[in-house]
């Protein structure tokens, strides 16, 4: 995490500063959709450890992409959203997305009609 008065040699190297991890980009493309639970994003991303989800989560609070809120019931209930400047990140993760996208359906190698 980059703090305020960082200088970057690059905007890559800023945008990378606050998306850099290996869960946030898929955190915030969840995000997209709306608030989530920490559960519900568990889910979602099977491969995050509970410690690592939680490490990525906090980063992206305390950088303010991301917001929290606890609900003071049993069991404690905490949902995250994308804040106003998250949501800035939506046209980056949506082109990351459709990118995604060609390049998956570019490796799927079509089956032979001549093995049927």
């Amino acid at each position: 995490m980059a703090a305020k008065n960082t200088m970057f040699q690059c905007p890559v190297e800023a945008a990378l500063s606050l998306l850099g991890g290996k869960y946030k980009c898929i955190i915030l493309w969840h995000l997209l959709e709306g608030p989530h639970r920490y559960s519900e994003l568990q889910h979602a991303i099977p491969q995050a450890t509970p410690k690592m989800l939680t490490q990525q989560l906090r980063e992206l609070e305390n950088t303010g992409v991301i917001s929290r809120k606890v609900y003071p019931v049993v069991p404690p209930k905490t949902e995250y959203s994308l804040t106003d400047f998250g949501r800035t990140l939506s046209p980056i993760i949506e082109s990351m997305c459709d990118w995604g996208k060609t390049y998956m359906s570019d490796r799927i190698v079509p089956k032979d009609s001549s093995d049927t």
